[in-house]
């Protein structure tokens, strides 16, 4: 029996493990949803993201969860930090022990971004083959040897600029040097073999003011600012929505009242503002359908952190606390607000009964109406 997705299941003639273990389960899935949603690559993106996001949910849960208990020992840190102030290394220390003490995994946050980044790399190079378009530049030890490769491949299209239209069928034993000019089929299971080629532009994303439709195959040409620097690069408006959305996820969990002394609050306060920068540089040179998936991404974790931690401590936002999101001391303020006095028994008639005098008698209004009708 054939193991999944090598050479020979169910169609697939091209396996090279062990990348092609991490990238034909995304391609095949990608080009599936592809065929399913009425051939709209934009949509398949976003269903592809929700359901990678789905299935990683357990492990995200957990590192929210685990940054929700740092945030409550917040004020054991900073007793750390004013115990040992001015000593790094021991309140770095102090700090580690605590956390381990509380089952806290200091740089559990790092686990999700490592599993990611082979799932964006997959992804980009699955949007690559997707298109049939690839940029590829030979190495003066490849020259010769590219030359005769085009020669007997007379489905690779040149096009100009050093990009070449891979076809969708043809030959599945390709040099290993230009795997890249695979055809398509080669690695799809048959019930996701294509017939034409994938069809990148999304006309429902098109820009009102210049009308053009974005293509997910290429850097956002679309919603984009040129900027006069570089050779042509640009700001996606794409890219700054998606910086916009993790800030916003970073700013949810990072530490209450700055971050101190404390490594890993430190930390988490320098990506709040380094992952929103690092997304717009990506947008403007990664395929826009990988800033359309990292933006769906991004908002589907908003959800399952609010699910959990409400707003978070995203606000006060640079001093605005709106009205509809109470304000992350508001927790404390209530645990540390004084009791109301219990309000004192009544007799059964509503009206309060008289104090007892001293000596632990209480006159009576007919014994007092007495006393004053014989004084009288």
């Amino acid at each position: 029996m054939e193991p999944l997705f090598a050479a020979g299941f169910l169609g697939i003639e091209s396996f090279n493990p062990p990348w092609d273990i991490i990238f034909l389960p995304l391609f095949n899935a990608l080009i599936g949803l592809y065929e399913i949603l009425f051939h709209d690559l934009a949509l398949a993106i976003i269903v592809l993201t929700i359901v990678i996001r789905t299935l990683l949910a357990p492990l995200f849960i957990r590192q929210i969860r685990s940054q929700k208990e740092m945030q409550r020992m917040q004020p054991l840190v900073k007793e750390i930090q004013r115990k040992h102030k001015g000593n790094q290394r021991k309140i770095s220390e102090e700090t580690a022990a605590l956390y381990k003490e509380h089952g806290v995994n200091m740089f559990g946050g790092c686990l999700p971004l490592v599993l990611q980044l082979p799932i964006l790399f997959a992804l980009y190079q699955t949007l690559t083959r997707a298109s049939s378009v690839i940029t590829f530049q030979p190495s003066e030890n490849q020259q010769a040897s590219f030359t005769a490769f085009l020669a007997v491949s007379p489905d690779v299209v040149p096009l100009g600029n050093n990009m070449y239209q891979v076809p969708i069928d043809g030959s599945c034993v390709v040099p290993q040097d230009f795997h890249q000019f695979l055809p398509l089929n080669c690695q799809l299971i048959t019930p996701f073999k294509l017939d034409a080629p994938v069809d990148t532009i999304v006309e429902w994303l098109t820009n009102p003011f210049t009308g053009v439709s974005l293509n997910l195959a290429t850097v956002d040409h679309a919603f984009a600012i040129y900027l006069p620097i570089g050779a042509g690069f640009a700001i996606s408006m794409l890219a700054v929505l998606a910086a916009l959305l993790q800030f916003i996820q970073v700013r949810m969990t990072s530490p209450r009242g700055g971050a101190g002394d404390d490594p890993t609050a430190t930390t988490t306060q320098t990506m709040t503002y380094l992952f929103p920068i690092m997304t717009i540089v990506w947008g403007g040179i990664f395929p826009s359908g990988l800033v359309l998936y990292w933006g769906v991404y991004t908002a589907y974790l908003i959800i399952q952190q609010y699910l959990i931690l409400g707003w978070g401590n995203l606000f006060p936002l640079f001093g605005w606390q709106p009205r509809w999101a109470p304000s992350p001391d508001a927790g404390d303020l209530a645990a540390t607000k004084p009791k109301s006095p219990t309000p004192p028994p009544t007799n059964g008639s509503g009206s309060t009964p008289e104090p007892a005098r001293p000596g632990g008698q209480r006159r009576s209004g007919r014994r007092r109406r007495g006393r004053e009708g014989r004084k009288r």
